[in-house]
């Protein structure tokens, strides 16, 4: 009988999206479909036991995979399963993404403690969040609210807005549908109102490089029109260099004709500067796509330099 290892967070939404995976190998690989064929490992990472100081400030979103892919490179799991917005554009050698589940709504949602969107919120209103990209498109909209730090999972952020210590946050819708709470939705925002995160409601699963069997196995559950989006926006995020210091937001789609279109961002933290691009190119070529895209972005930002 296969059996097979899968490396994740501990966080409720990582689990889902662990079990998604293992959902998924087990209809289409049926050696998979025996109960225990396919373990899940829980691996606490360095990203969730700081929780008092945003990314940008402790090392970056590597530090929700670092302990993850030692694991994985070291043999003690098969795979592992990570929401790819928090994957760094270089990965450690011998590492490689090649499937992905198909993407999630890709958009961002403001849950706030009184009804409305972010237009209904009172000038000087506190609103909660440990994403650079959201304060800063939030700020340059709003530059009337206050923004704070606001870490931890899903459950942890509206318990703190339950708490009383802000009066909204914003999640992503991706992961508030997984875990059945799109309902605490005050308003969905379009990507002309926020444009997300790269890669942001998409499920990537990492393997050894020299893995062939896992690779073939995963063939088998990947998206491709997923994997395509995502290599045009973290080809965009490489250029520029992305980190959780600068405000990135980037999202491609196809526009069904054979066509993906993408749209950038770059920002200063406090949203003063904003910087957006649109672009379209053939899906086969997403990567030169972003490329192209990530390069516009940084002649027009100079104050990237």
């Amino acid at each position: 009988m296969e059996r097979l290892r899968i490396g994740t967070r501990g966080s409720p939404l990582a689990l889902w999206q662990a079990r998604a995976v293992q959902a998924a190998l087990a209809a289409a690989v049926p050696d998979l479909a025996a109960e225990g064929a396919i373990e899940i490992v829980v691996i606490r990472t360095t990203g969730d036991r700081v929780q008092d100081r945003t990314l940008s400030e402790i090392g970056g979103k590597g530090l929700f995979t670092k302990e993850i892919e030692e694991q994985l490179a070291g043999g003690g799991i098969d795979l592992a399963v990570h929401s790819m917005k928090d994957m760094p554009t270089l990965l450690p050698e011998g590492l490689v993404i090649d499937a992905m589940l198909p993407r999630a709504d890709p958009r961002d949602a403001l849950v706030a403690t009184a009804p409305g969107g972010i237009e209904a919120l009172p000038s000087g209103a506190v609103v909660g969040t440990a994403s650079l990209r959201r304060q800063a498109q939030i700020l340059h909209r709003r530059p009337d609210l206050r923004v704070v730090p606001f870490r931890g999972n899903v459950d942890t952020r509206l318990a703190k807005l339950a708490d009383g210590q802000a009066a909204a946050t914003v999640l992503a819708l991706a992961g508030l549908l997984r875990l059945g709470k799109a309902a605490v939705a005050t308003q969905v925002m379009e990507p002309d109102a926020m444009l997300p995160a790269v890669a942001q409601g998409a499920i990537g699963i990492e393997r050894r490089a020299d893995d062939e069997h896992t690779a073939a196995l995963l063939r088998r559950i990947a998206d491709r029109a997923t994997l395509t989006a995502v290599a045009a926006e973290r080809a965009l995020l490489a250029v520029l260099d992305g980190s959780c210091r600068t405000p990135i937001a980037a999202l491609a789609e196809p526009d069904g004709s054979g066509n993906l279109v993408l749209r950038g961002l770059v920002a200063a933290p406090d949203g003063s500067r904003v910087v957006t691009g649109r672009w379209s190119g053939a899906a086969a070529d997403a990567e030169r796509l972003g490329r192209e895209g990530g390069r516009e972005l940084r002649r027009r930002a100079e104050f990237l330099a």
